[in-house]
């Protein structure tokens, strides 16, 4: 379990030097991608979840931080949300859609379309819940300031 937590946090520290966000915010994005690995690997290996429900809490915990870390050091969300984001996109479904269609297996590639749609889709969603929830209480906290 630690070797998959600090895989992952190599992973994303990596793909940030990759995708070039500024030196500043690497070990926190790294951090970011780390504790969605671990979210991840909690809720499969400890609350044996199946991998679509442990998808959407990986990236509902990596949604969450991102967005509380881009209020702390006031950066853009995204810097932490897409590098933090790729331990839970299904990039090993997606090669397994291709080799059971090289493989003529239909009922497999079907399978695994199938479950890649549904973690894209949860991934989508769990995004889309903690920004809607930031949006809320950044609206109620604006309100509240300008009446005092």
């Amino acid at each position: 379990m630690i070797l998959k937590i600090l895989g992952a946090f190599i992973a994303i520290f990596s793909f940030s030097l990759l995708i070039e966000i500024p030196r500043k915010y690497l070990f926190l994005a790294g951090i970011v991608g780390a504790i969605g690995g671990i979210a991840f690997v909690a809720c499969t290996d400890l609350l044996q979840m199946g991998t679509v429900l442990s998808s959407f809490w990986s990236a509902f915990t990596v949604a969450l931080l991102s967005h509380s870390f881009a209020r702390i050091f006031k950066a853009p969300v995204t810097l932490f949300l897409i590098a933090g984001i790729l331990p839970t996109v299904p990039g090993a479904g997606m090669y397994r859609i291709v080799y059971s269609m090289t493989l003529e297996d239909t009922a497999m590639a079907g399978y695994y379309l199938v479950q890649t749609l549904e973690i894209a889709g949860v991934i989508a969603l769990a995004v889309f819940l903690m920004d809607s929830v930031f949006r809320v209480f950044q609206k109620g906290w604006k309100q509240n300031s300008l009446k005092y």
